[in-house]
């Protein structure tokens, strides 16, 4: 795990620290108060990931979850992925599965929750019972309520919208933005799998959805189908 920290702290770059710093609202009372920034890439992060995944096992995962350092967690998470991604067998999908749960105290900002969630949770329970995730839409921690929304995504890949649509009307009202735009970025990739699911979901409830979620929700569609939700 040391080998790991320290080619991270190689290629840090303190400018691009300073931007994530502010992109990610690392002030206080910001969503990201107190996470702090080496300044990489992604891609450069998930390199070191795919380098270093078959050694460190899910204890250094674990203790790289816990630090302050959001490219830690960042690249802790790429190689839970690439670990669930190469099991075979549901024995290793199911313990990786209940790790992460355990653990989501690092997963912590939304890039964190939308490299992880939908290739771990979202696999792992897309043929099981799903009442996980509507426990977690029901915590007040936001990064709770996202892994809830962003795990459908592969479900709506597959024309399932049945915990989308559910999740969402459960959402309507809350009151972080971070939760709006999720929600309204879901039912866009519903709509890029049936418009027509999409429209009925938009007919039932545009004018109760937050701005920003039924923004997100229809930007896809034609411009004749958006004056009916937006009347401009």
């Amino acid at each position: 795990m040391k080998a790991l920290t320290q080619e991270l702290k190689k290629v840090a770059n303190s400018n691009k620290a300073v931007f994530l710093s502010q992109y990610f609202k690392t002030g206080k009372g910001e969503y990201g108060e107190g996470d702090t920034f080496l300044g990489i890439t992604v891609p450069k992060q998930r390199v070191i990931a795919k380098k270093y995944y078959k050694e460190i096992g899910l204890v250094g995962i674990g203790k790289l979850l816990e630090s302050s350092v959001h490219e830690h967690r960042f690249t802790a998470l790429e190689m839970l992925v690439f670990k669930y991604e190469e099991s075979t067998d549901e024995k290793t999908k199911k313990e990786i599965f209940k790790f992460y749960i355990k653990n989501r105290k690092g997963v912590n900002n939304w890039d964190l929750v939308d490299t992880s969630a939908p290739y771990i949770v979202g696999d792992y329970l897309a043929y099981r019972p799903r009442s996980i995730l509507y426990r977690l839409a029901k915590s007040k921690n936001v990064w709770d309520r996202r892994i809830a929304v962003v795990s459908t995504y592969l479900f709506i890949k597959r024309g399932d919208f049945s915990d989308i649509t559910a999740l969402t009307e459960m959402l309507m009202t809350d009151q972080h933005p971070l939760i709006h735009k999720v929600c309204g970025w879901m039912l866009r990739e519903m709509g890029k799998v049936s418009e027509i699911m999409l429209l009925d979901f938009l007919n039932k409830y545009h004018q109760l959805m937050p701005r920003i979620m039924l923004s997100y929700a229809i930007e896809r569609l034609p411009k004749k189908l958006k004056v009916n939700y937006t009347g401009k």
